[in-house]
């Protein structure tokens, strides 16, 4: 019974994104409402972890076999992929570089500013 709980508590956050999804005068992606509202409403302690632990494991643990509708729709569309082949490849690798360096910095930048806070104590 729990887990449909978790379930019901999910979905309804899901169904109350896309309503604002609909409501809104420009385009804006349901499922980044739903994490917004999922988000405000844990800070808010509105909902506790508790009331999901289980189910969204559950969903992360998973959530590969959620990829795969994507993945296998890409074949479709493989010859619009084929003959831009080279600029996807490129575009992934400066990409990958560009998230590598930007993780790096602000890591880097992370640690300088704990590293000052403990000083200043």
């Amino acid at each position: 019974m729990k887990i449909l709980y978790q379930i019901g508590i999910i979905f309804s956050i899901c169904w109350v994104s896309q309503i604002v999804e609909k409501l809104l005068p420009f385009d804006f992606p349901a499922s980044v409402i739903g994490m917004v509202l999922l988000f405000v409403l844990l800070s808010c302690k509105v909902l506790k972890v508790e009331h999901i632990r289980e189910k969204s494991d559950f969903l992360l643990a998973n959530m590969a076999f959620f990829f795969v509708p994507a993945g296998v729709s890409i074949i479709n569309y493989f010859d619009v992929l084929k003959s831009t082949a080279w600029k996807l490849l490129f575009i992934c690798l400066i990409t990958t570089i560009l998230t590598f360096a930007a993780t790096a910095g602000s890591i880097k930048l992370t640690l300088k500013l704990m590293r000052k806070k403990k000083g200043g104590e």
